[in-house]
Order: structure tokens, then C-alpha cells, then sequence
């Protein structure tokens, strides 16, 4: 298994479709508003991938994951974290995190961030799990009632990290 980031060369897009679509399925039905993975076409997916820092994950030639990055004042936004629902549970999640921890660290980002929707409590444990903890609880417009959290994760800096070693 294979993490590469996306790049011109990528040309895959009905797949990384598929893909999130796979991931997200799981989803429908039990969220309210629907998952604006359901609005994204094979256009805006590589407008996002140009827009925003992208990385798959590949088993031999196989789409197994994703994730989008976003830069922001003070983290990084992780968004779209897609594993293939046969691969979920195997720590591929987590890999693909890392990647985000390594892309904060080269910006010189000291946290990440995400949104989970309010239903998925079993999203909210493993990403507990993860180190990430819930620092808000929003609603998306036109809903009165809270409908995502926002969870973020501290990362260690690397002169504190270095201190700890030595």
C-alpha cells in the first residue's frame, strides 16, 4: 500500500468518485443535511484537488483512500478522509492522518481540524481515539438544531518533540 499526492498527472477521477461515494454510503439516509459528498462531480472533485492539497492511497493499482487537505490561520483542514468500506478499521484512516501531520508540520501548522456530523458518534470515538478532541458544535444553514462537531488535534511541535528524546 501506497499514500502519493495528487498532482496534474492524475487522471483517475470517476475512481476517487467511486471511492468517496463507497466511503460515504453508509452515511445516507442517516444524516441530516445529506453529505455534500453526494453533490461532488468528476469536475469539482478536480477542482478540489487544485484547490486543496490531495492525497490516495493505492493497493497495487487500487484506490483504497483519500483524504484533502486545506491550509488555514492557525491548522489544517482535513477533509474527505475516504477509505473503501471492506478497508475500514485496518489503520488505513489513520495513515492517511498522518500524512496530515506531516503536511501541518511542513506548514507550520500546529493543529488539524475536521467536522463529523452529529449523527456518526462512532466517527466521533475513533477520531477521539486519534487524539483529536470535539471543540465546537455547529449547524449547517437553515438548521436550528446542531448538525456537525468540530474536532481538532494538538500536534506536538517539533522542538518539543525533540526535548522529549533527548
Amino acid at each position: 500500500m501506497t499514500i502519493v499526492r495528487l498532482d496534474q498527472d492524475f487522471t483517475r477521477w470517476d475512481e476517487l468518485l467511486a471511492l468517496i461515494l463507497a466511503a460515504f454510503a453508509s452515511m445516507n439516509g442517516r444524516i441530516d443535511p445529506p453529505s455534500s459528498a453526494l453533490k461532488l462531480t468528476t469536475e469539482s472533485l478536480a477542482e478540489k484537488a487544485r484547490a486543496e492539497i490531495g492525497h490516495i492511497a493505492l493497493d497495487g493499482e487500487k484506490l483504497i483512500g483519500c483524504l484533502f487537505l486545506r491550509p488555514e490561520s492557525d491548522c489544517l483542514y482535513v477533509g474527505k478522509l475516504a477509505v473503501l468500506p471492506e478497508l475500514q478499521g485496518k489503520g488505513l484512516g489513520k495513515r492517511l492522518l498522518a500524512i496530515a501531520e506531516e503536511t501541518a508540520a511542513s506548514l507550520g501548522l500546529a493543529a488539524l481540524r475536521l467536522e463529523t456530523r452529529i449523527e456518526l458518534t462512532d466517527n466521533h470515538a475513533v477520531f477521539a481515539a486519534w487524539g483529536f478532541s470535539r471543540t465546537a458544535e455547529k449547524a449547517h444553514p437553515g438548521f436550528a438544531r446542531t448538525t456537525f462537531v468540530e474536532m481538532r488535534k494538538v500536534l506536538a511541535s517539533r522542538t518539543r518533540t525533540a526535548r522529549i528524546s533527548l
